[in-house]
């Protein structure tokens, strides 16, 4: 029969592994730097190998010590899941939402406040972020983000399919008029740069060949790292965007923006909705997937309802 070392002294392992010192993992489990030390030699006595090389205070781990420290550390990231999941359940009034940046501040921020002000017993957190959050372990119920990286949920649908259109400022075009889809090339224009695992960002040259023009290449441009930032800038008299109509739909039929012409290229993938299925277990969980489901179906509705002109937009008779 396999003997185990004692809990403390796994605990004590994982936490100088993890953190690198006796100091740190000390400080980390709140007792002193004795104590540390004692546990991790019952967990060598326990291996029966050498886990620590020490020279002089420097204390570190052997090639077998790091390969045990794996499969330990492997055991804890599941005991600290199980924590955060119990932690979530004693905060089931909380509905948190990961959102890409951008998408939060420009098309869902503004719309969760109103679905809070219908639902004022709601506490809703709503948290812009690129990386991909695992909704078991990061206290996170709902992710909505786009392309392909859905794979990496268990649960998840298709939110709305954006589409892009060069767009300015009036001040920026009365200043640089346009005749003909080609003169937009020769201003100045806003690029976006998505992050790598996000895919491809629909350029000005996807943007151009999609139209016919014979000439695709732009004469200069300024990249932007985040979709809100370039459609700032282009509010702000900056240039031409290759504007989002999620993001800046509302900007369009505000005037904020003008789009000369309603030449548009429909994004190569989707936006969705992810969720981890215990919220719906929460109160008010499913209701709120319901609405963000609904959001998107009207997002979709919308562009195309959606006529655009060179002074700006105006939405055609009827509601989704």
């Amino acid at each position: 029969m396999i003997s185990l070392p004692p809990l403390r002294a796994l605990q004590a392992f994982e936490a100088f592994g993890r953190l690198g010192s006796v100091t740190a993992a000390a400080n980390a489990l709140g007792v002193s730097v004795g104590a540390v030390s004692q546990q991790l030699r019952k967990a060598e006595d326990a291996a029966g190998i050498a886990l620590l090389e020490r020279s002089g205070r420097n204390v570190v781990l052997t090639t077998r010590g790091r390969k045990y420290h794996d499969r330990i550390a492997a055991g804890f990231d599941q005991f600290r899941s199980a924590q955060g999941w119990i932690e979530r359940l004693n905060t089931e009034s909380v509905l948190t939402l990961s959102c890409l940046p951008s998408l939060a501040s420009k098309w869902l921020g503004s719309r969760l406040l109103d679905w809070q002000e219908q639902n004022p017993s709601a506490v809703v957190r709503l948290i812009g972020e690129d990386a991909e959050p695992s909704l078991d372990g990061d206290q996170v119920d709902f992710r909505l983000s786009y392309g392909r990286k859905e794979t990496e949920f268990d649960h998840w649908a298709k939110l709305f399919t954006d589409w892009v259109v060069p767009a300015c400022s009036a001040d920026f075009l009365s200043r640089h008029p346009v005749k003909s889809p080609q003169d937009i090339l020769d201003c100045q224009l806003l690029s976006i740069e998505w992050s790598g695992d996000q895919g491809k960002a629909s350029d000005w040259a996807t943007w151009a060949r999609s139209v016919g023009l014979d000439r695709t290449q732009p004469s200069g441009l300024v990249a932007f790292s985040l979709s809100s930032a370039a459609i700032d800038a282009a509010i702000n008299g900056r240039g031409f965007v290759l504007a989002q109509l999620s993001m800046a739909g509302d900007d369009i039929l505000s005037g904020r923006l003008v789009t000369p012409f309603d030449l548009r290229l429909r994004l190569a993938e989707s936006y969705f909705l992810a969720w981890d299925p215990a919220v719906l277990e929460k109160p008010l969980g499913a209701e709120l997937r319901k609405w963000l489901f609904g959001l998107g179906r009207h997002q979709d509705q919308m562009v195309a309802r959606l006529k655009l002109a060179r002074t700006g937009a105006t939405l055609a008779a009827g509601r989704p």
